[in-house]
């Protein structure tokens, strides 16, 4: 019996010892090409960790997988000029601190196009980086739970990066922090946390992207003069559920986005910030929200025009504060307009405005809000609109509310869109289309 198992555990060390020396040494081939030359790899696994520290092209030919073997970054650039292309990379380490990742960034003007990441902690990672080019790669994170992945794409302190094309699954956030004047565009991104957190970063534009299943959409925090145009946005539900929300920042410009069956199309605190600055909210298209639009206090200085508010709960929200009348609303289409236009030219002869009832309880009690939409509330706010007991606030008044929705231009779903694919209870990938019920209820917080 001894020697039996004697005999089993040394079959494994020599198995074990077997898979590691399969492993082409591609630390060996990547010194041995000459500066600005090109290595196309032969089919096979490569070891990594590696390291480039030159201008060159590594090419993997879609053959060939690079494994760190759980230990570090797979790739690191380390120069300016490098393409690393048509790779499989896989098997990072677990580090945080180290930020290990499929490739880091170190570096101005390279290129990471068309590889497959996947079981890497982190996807692409650039620091105080200029000039690169992410584009059509395929990325997803460890099979760990949603808040402990890292980041599938991550720029910090890097400036003119062109973010494109890619594919992003089952990964953590896209970042970008103390970083101007980046492009994120054409990008699918599903069943993460943010589909993209900006923090301190000024000038950037976010342009024809597909998120979807994510548990927030786009949120700009500190982030000024930032363009968000042409994305479709949705299922962003649960407690933190939103669309596409704003802290502290100013001038930006929200243009033809679709928000759909969020918990939050839109939240806005304290934006826009800067004296004398405006935030332009136009044509998009807010529907099948919990609420459309929800403000965290009394601001002012956001233009809404132009925009199609439909099938929202609650069209807008003020939490803290009395009234959202003090942006300006105008040209909007609201599909619970009550007033007529008899003069045929496409727009309410009345205001459109929206009060506040028995809606007041749960805006200022957050507790409350569990009741939102209960028969009870609705009873009570009905109430209050046949008889008031005092007088409601008024939320917002739209002075020229349009008869019929207004085109929005926008992206639109593809049969490609991995963004239809949702989770089941226990995190995996479904690919039964979301029931819309279901997800206003989660919206809700009434799962």
């Amino acid at each position: 019996m001894l020697l039996r198992v004697l005999s089993c555990l040394l079959l494994v060390c020599v198995s074990a010892h077997a898979d590691d020396s399969a492993l082409i040494d591609l630390q060996v081939l990547i010194d041995e090409t000459p500066e600005d030359g090109t290595l196309v790899l032969e089919p096979g696994r490569y070891a990594g960790p590696v390291i480039i520290d030159k201008p060159m092209t590594l090419d993997g030919d879609n053959q060939a997988v690079i494994d760190a073997g759980g230990k570090g970054t797979v790739v690191l650039i380390d120069t300016d000029g490098a393409t690393v292309r048509k790779l499989h990379l896989t098997n990072s380490g677990n580090s945080h601190n180290e930020l290990d990742a499929g490739i880091q960034v170190r570096g101005n003007f390279n290129v990471i196009s068309d590889n497959h990441i996947d079981d890497c902690l982190f996807g692409v990672d650039l620091q105080q980086s200029e000039f690169n080019v992410v584009r059509r790669n395929h990325i997803s994170s460890k099979d760990v739970s949603l808040g402990i992945r890292g980041d599938a794409i991550r720029l910090w302190y890097s400036f003119d990066n062109r973010v494109e094309d890619n594919r992003i699954e089952d990964s953590r956030d896209i970042v970008v922090w103390y970083s101007r004047n980046n492009t994120i565009k054409g990008n699918h991104a599903t069943r993460g946390r943010y589909s993209v957190h900006f923090m301190y970063s000024q000038y950037n534009l976010v342009e024809d992207n597909d998120f979807r299943g994510n548990s927030v959409g786009i949120f700009l925090m500190y982030s000024d003069g930032v363009v968000v145009r042409n994305n479709h946005i949705s299922h962003a539900v649960g407690a933190a559920g939103v669309g596409i929300g704003f802290k502290e920042t100013s001038d930006v410009l929200i243009e033809g986005n679709e928000i759909l069956y969020c918990a939050l199309g839109m939240h806005i605190d304290v934006s826009p910030y800067q004296p004398d600055t405006t935030n332009q909210i136009k044509n998009n298209l807010v529907a099948y929200n919990g609420i459309g639009v929800q403000f965290l206090n009394d601001w002012t200085g956001n233009i809404f025009e132009g925009n199609n508010f439909k099938g929202n709960l609650t069209q807008a929200a003020v939490l803290g504060g009395k009234t959202a009348n003090r942006n300006v609303w105008q040209g909007n289409y609201w599909d619970d307009y009550q007033g007529f236009d008899r003069d045929g030219d496409g727009i309410g002869d009345t205001p459109h405005e929206q009060f506040a009832y028995a809606d007041r309880i749960w805006m200022d009690v957050p507790q409350a809000r569990f009741f939102k939409g209960a028969p009870m509330l609705e009873v009570i706010d009905f109430l209050e609109r046949l008889a008031p007991f005092t007088s409601p606030d008024l939320l917002l008044r739209d002075t020229r509310p349009l008869m019929k929705a207004a085109d929005v231009v926008a992206v639109t779903a593809t049969d490609e869109t991995v963004a239809t694919e949702t989770n089941d209870e226990n995190g995996k990938a479904s690919d039964e289309p979301p029931d819309a019920y279901e997800l206003l209820k989660r919206s809700l917080g009434r799962e």
